[in-house]
């Protein structure tokens, strides 16, 4: 191992140009591989971020009515299916689900809430709004609007509501300023406690968020709900979790996977993309260190030829060139990595979404790096056992 580990290392520095040019081929390559990983990985990351920052990652509402046959007379067969009328659906015994939601395995949070459409207007502006209602405290849990808040405090007790930057400079709303929310059930007046910025344009502009109670007299449903909102422990059990609770309980479940469909199209899109980049590119380093490997054979066919004469045996031929490539393989590993993570901390710095190195990125692109090396070299090295001691030190075919 010793002799092998000493010859491949003097082959590597008798050519020490090529040796050069391939390991800055790696280098670069797995520099590429690194930095498109985690570029791909923080965005997506940031994406899911964002847009479970601004909702529940399972929904749970009261079930659908069924659709009624309608008949004429003692008919037996129905002529025709009449839909079921839309109508505010009440959610019978939301406490006792909340409470059996809440203690299930894997559930985080559970935020019981009201949500209705309504006018905001204040003099001649108005806008086509949502209004939610929750006990703040569980809210906070779903959409931590506490920590975005831009001017006054987090508080919906009373007439207070809380509204986005948006909607207060399109209504032209300041702190303890009144408004009103207009819905089918008439007007009603509101203060604004707090104004915060979400960063999500649909809630700094559409959303009014009031206490439970206050929200159902706007909504006209008092003592009710619209729906739960869950918070899980992990975010990819929704769509199980969301399966489980239509099972169990007859309710109607969404998983935000199933709200998102268009996003993780998006990121499965990316995925592939970035897959694909990253085999291009060890593919490129692959065939890299195989060319110059090959040269290196055919340029030392004499010094093979001696060795196998003096009683070299073909493994440790072999050796010696599975060696360069585990070598190429390791210094572009290492200086690949370092570069890396250079280019995606300076980029960190001017992008509009953090960049996070994962370790796991870091080690696999290492790991690559070395197992294309010994890939690659095992085609030259085969060849190299392949020569016949006399033929090669006559530099003969």
């Amino acid at each position: 191992m010793k002799l092998a580990l000493h010859l491949a290392w003097r082959f590597l520095r008798e050519g020490r140009m090529q040796s050069a040019l391939i390991l800055a081929g790696v280098t670069i390559g797995v520099a590429a591989f690194v930095f498109v990983s985690t570029l791909i990985a923080s965005l997506q990351k940031d994406l899911l971020a964002r847009t479970l920052g601004t909702q529940a990652q399972v929904v749970v509402t009261p079930p659908e009515p069924d659709a009624r046959p309608l008949q004429d007379g003692d008919a037996f067969f129905a002529r025709r299916i009449e839909p079921p009328e839309p109508r505010r659906r009440p959610f019978d015994g939301w406490i006792r689900h909340a409470e059996e939601l809440e203690g299930r395995e894997g559930v985080e949070a559970v935020c019981p809430k009201v949500t209705g459409p309504a006018l905001a207007s204040r003099g001649a502006a108005e806008r086509a709004v949502l209004v939610i209602g929750a006990d703040p405290t569980r809210l906070r849990d779903v959409v931590d609007l506490a920590s975005k808040m831009r001017q006054g405090a987090y508080r919906t007790g009373g007439d207070q509501a809380l509204v986005g930057d948006g909607l207060a400079d399109e209504l032209g709303l300041r702190l303890g300023a009144p408004f009103r929310v207009v819905t089918d059930r008439g007007p009603t007046t509101l203060r604004v406690a707090g104004i915060f910025d979400s960063g999500a344009a649909s809630l700094d502009e559409g959303w009014v968020v009031t206490s439970l109670r206050t929200a159902q007299t706007i909504t006209g449903r008092p003592g009710d709900v619209t729906e739960i909102d869950l918070i899980l422990d992990d975010v990819y059990a929704a769509e199980d979790t969301a399966r489980r609770i239509r099972q169990s309980t007859g309710l109607e479940a969404e998983s935000w996977m199933e709200r998102n469909r268009d996003l993780l199209t998006a990121l499965r899109s990316q995925d592939q993309s970035s897959a694909m980049i990253r085999v291009f590119v060890m593919l490129a380093v692959a065939m890299g260190i195989a060319s110059v490997l090959v040269v290196s054979v055919v340029q030392r066919r004499g010094q093979i030829g001696i060795l196998r004469a003096i009683g070299a045996s073909r493994r440790l031929v072999l050796g010696v060139f599975l060696l360069q490539g585990a070598l190429f393989g390791v210094g572009g590993a290492l200086a690949g990595v370092g570069l890396g993570v250079v280019i995606a901390r300076g980029l960190g710095r001017v992008t509009f979404f953090p960049i996070q190195l994962q370790p796991s990125i870091l080690v696999l692109a290492a790991l690559i790096s070395i197992f294309t090396g010994l890939i690659s070299a095992i085609l030259p090295a085969r060849r190299a056992t392949s020569l016949d001691p006399a033929t090669a030190i006559r530099g003969d075919g």
